[in-house]
């Protein structure tokens, strides 16, 4: 399926953040391309995208953006950009004689929106267009959303300042041709020149189905203070990962997604974020391993912050577009490679200072139950899913056993630390057999 988006604006009331609006970043990713993976992620790949206001700049934008993403994107031109966004849409018509959908360039959307609207196709002579009913929602301006009246699954009327009325216009639209020749309609009977009232029109005439979007992600970026709530929103999606233990939960997930604030807009990749974690638990090690009681601090805390870090890298990854298979195992393969050193660096500082025998045991217990615990982590995960149902009791996984060996050494604790550990991973994976044993 087509897609259409609309780019051809000036956006003045954006000037103090950028002078192109489709080109104006958020956390690090400009406008335009935020839209255009969101619709790649919802399953589209042959984009029209409508330029006007210094165009040659969006264009040439475009086109390495089409590179990367492998994507084709035909360039669209408006010169008559100062005029409604209908003409902008009408612009592209000899381009699409199907379904299409239609987007604008400065509306965010969570791609689930997309991705169900393009499997619900109205009929002919029919658009659908995607509806927020939830009308208190902190992320609308009231004073420039435009506003839906829905009566039995139909829009039947459409303006801001629209009263009384159901719903918000998100911009995200599945539409059909006729759409055009009810542009042109409006822009020769009436001058309107904008795409509501090509709507308008439709709607009148019970064409314009609503689609619900059941709450979900949506953002007019139309000036500053809604680049700051679209910025706090994408963090804020970001919390609540499924597989977060109770201190990822509580204290490193929020501390990591304030750094991966700043560390979106620099030109960073996951990867090397997951290398930096690992570097500073490598450095943490060398610290235990010193055997003196500052040096057990400095790596304690080094280790905890390696540890907030670690969660930058996903982070990053989703709110860039940055997300791979690769970047996963590599980021899973540092974190064996940096828990081994930290509990080599533990045990060693004990061992320093206590040559008993037992001390390289329960190190080797410590290591060899976190590399069970993370081992055994995907089968058990998998099969709580399937049960659709959440794990029971408190999630034991690396952002426990990395506290675990912060206090340790913040409370000069190296060896209850170890003992403590390596009682509890290995309990842990005792335990995960027995349920995975009782569900098989």
């Amino acid at each position: 399926m087509k897609c259409l988006i609309v780019a051809a604006g000036k956006g003045s009331r954006l000037w103090q953040r950028g002078d192109v609006k489709p080109l104006v970043p958020i956390l690090g990713i400009p406008l335009i391309e935020r839209v255009i993976r969101s619709a790649v992620e919802a399953g589209l790949d042959d984009f029209y995208v409508v330029s006007g206001y210094r165009g040659e700049r969006v264009r040439t934008f475009l086109d390495g953006l089409a590179r990367r993403c492998r994507v084709k994107i035909t360039h669209v031109i408006n010169e008559a950009w100062e005029q409604g966004n209908g003409l902008s849409v009408l612009k592209a018509r000899k381009y699409l004689n199907e379904h299409f959908v239609l987007l604008m360039a400065d509306h965010l959307f969570d791609p689930s929106i997309v991705h169900e609207l393009i499997r619900q196709p109205p009929n002919d002579g029919e658009i659908l267009l995607a509806v927020d009913s939830y009308t208190s929602s902190p992320l609308v301006d009231m004073k420039d959303v435009t506003r839906v009246k829905i009566v039995d699954g139909r829009v039947s009327d459409i303006g801001k300042g629209l009263m009384p009325f159901n719903g918000f216009d998100t911009g995200i639209f599945l539409c059909t041709p006729p759409l055009f020749e009810a542009l042109e309609h409006v822009m020769s009977e009436d001058g309107d020149t904008s795409l509501s009232g090509g709507v308008h029109y439709l709607a009148a005439r019970g064409r314009v189905k609503a689609f619900d979007i059941g709450g979900r992600f949506w953002i007019d970026v139309d000036d500053p203070n809604a680049i700051d709530k679209a910025e706090r929103s994408l963090l804020a999606r970001l919390r609540g990962k499924q597989n977060d233990g109770p201190v990822s939960r509580y204290l490193n997930r929020p501390l990591s997604i304030n750094i991966s604030r700043y560390l979106a807009r620099l030109p960073v990749t996951p990867n090397q974020i997951s290398l930096a974690s690992f570097f500073c638990s490598v450095l943490a090690a060398k610290l235990f391993a010193l055997g003196n009681y500052l040096a057990l601090t400095a790596g304690g805390f080094l280790a905890q912050f390696a540890s907030i870090i670690d969660g930058c890298d996903g982070e990053i990854a989703r709110l860039k577009f940055q997300e791979s298979k690769f970047g996963g195992w590599f980021d899973a393969v540092l974190d064996r490679y940096a828990d081994a050193f930290l509990l080599l660096g533990l045990t060693w500082h004990v061992y320093t200072n206590n040559t008993n025998k037992f001390v390289v045991f329960i190190g080797f217990m410590a290591i060899i139950g976190s590399f069970m615990l993370s081992y055994t982590a995907d089968k058990y995960d998998s099969l709580m899913r399937s049960l659709t149902r959440s794990p029971r009791g408190i999630r034991i996984g690396r952002d426990v056993r990395v506290f675990l060996v912060f206090l340790g050494a913040l409370l000069n604790q190296p060896l209850p630390t170890l003992v403590i550990i390596a009682v509890l991973m290995n309990g842990e994976v005792i335990r995960r057999i027995f349920v995975c044993r009782e569900q098989h």
